[in-house]
């Protein structure tokens, strides 16, 4: 959904995706990211990332995100080919060879981002900011604190946050506001496109999924909530959001709140702010926006097949 947007925005030029386990494994995750970005005829760079965590054991989302990583909807065989350069080699040589900062958009835990600041400090000026999908104010999916992305390597992230780098937080906060209804999947549906076709079959896949977790309200089912798009949405139209200057830290150990983003709200701690933690988006503008996406998209693919492909 994510490359979706970043793919259909002149606002945006997309220099680089990298790849890492997250919601599946990372030969799913590198797999997905080339067929998809093959089948919307993208030229652009894919470079694999790390394949676990920090310090802890990898936990995927195959229950939510089926077996494939994307909802178990087919896409045909990639024509692009992986990056000969691994994930933090390519973000390091984009980012110096920039000559404006750039902002790094992350929808997955924060593992390829906390390798490259570890590894190359030196890059921290070439990052306008970073716009994360991850972490939660209040309450979690994966726990009762903590949100998936964060606590599968909680590590990495508190290394990211606490690396100086600009922040803007997308968390449940604010994705769980960022939904789309039955009756507006529907009228994806009628765009009748292929691409829009799987779009919308892959957003039904999670519906039925949000069913099954106690963490979701019992009307789960009449909506889907676009968790990772708003992290690229932040990007192109930061006006339909707003948020909070925050001091965000890491919790990395709790027995009961491992992976917990604790977001000092009230000013407490008395630690210099270090995020922007969003809580608010115009939904409807932001329903407009992602269907324009799909529609561009789904009409580009249908009109030049061939682009971003092998000859």
């Amino acid at each position: 959904m994510a490359m979706t947007l970043a793919f259909a925005r002149p606002e945006l030029d997309v220099k680089l995706i990298t790849t890492e386990a997250g919601n599946q494994t990372q030969a799913k995750t590198v797999a997905n990211a080339l067929a998809f970005a093959s089948y919307l005829g993208q030229d652009v760079e894919i470079a694999k990332g790390l394949d676990r965590p920090m310090f802890k054991a990898l936990e995927i989302a195959a229950e939510v995100h089926g077996n494939s990583g994307l909802g178990d909807v087919e896409f045909p065989v990639p024509m692009l080919e992986l990056s000969a350069r691994t994930a933090v080699e390519a973000m390091k040589q984009v980012l110096m060879d920039s000559p404006e900062p750039v902002v790094l958009i992350a929808t997955g835990p924060l593992t390829n981002i906390g390798a490259l600041l570890f590894a190359h400090p030196e890059v921290k000026p070439k990052i306008k900011f970073i716009s994360y999908m991850g972490g939660a104010a209040v309450g979690g999916n994966m726990t009762p604190t903590a949100e998936f992305n964060v606590y599968v390597d909680p590590h990495a992230a508190n290394l990211v946050f606490r690396s100086g780098v600009p922040i803007v937080m997308s968390g449940l906060d604010v994705t769980h506001k960022a939904y789309v209804t039955l009756e507006e999947l529907e009228e994806l549906e009628r765009m009748d496109t292929d691409f829009a076709l799987k779009v919308a079959a892959m957003m039904r896949f999670y519906i039925k999924q949000a069913k099954q977790t106690a963490f979701h309200p019992a009307d789960s089912e009449k909506c889907i909530r676009l968790h990772d798009l708003c992290a690229v949405s932040y990007v192109v139209t930061p006006e339909l959001f707003e948020g909070d200057d925050c001091c965000v830290e890491i919790e990395t150990e709790g027995r009961l709140t491992a992976g917990t983003t604790v977001v000092d709200y009230a000013q407490l701690s008395g630690k210099t702010a270090n995020a922007k933690v969003l809580h608010t988006v115009d939904r409807e503008k932001f329903v407009a926006q992602f269907f324009g996406a799909v529609e561009k998209m789904g009409m580009q693919h249908v009109n030049q097949p061939d682009r971003g492909r092998k000859s």
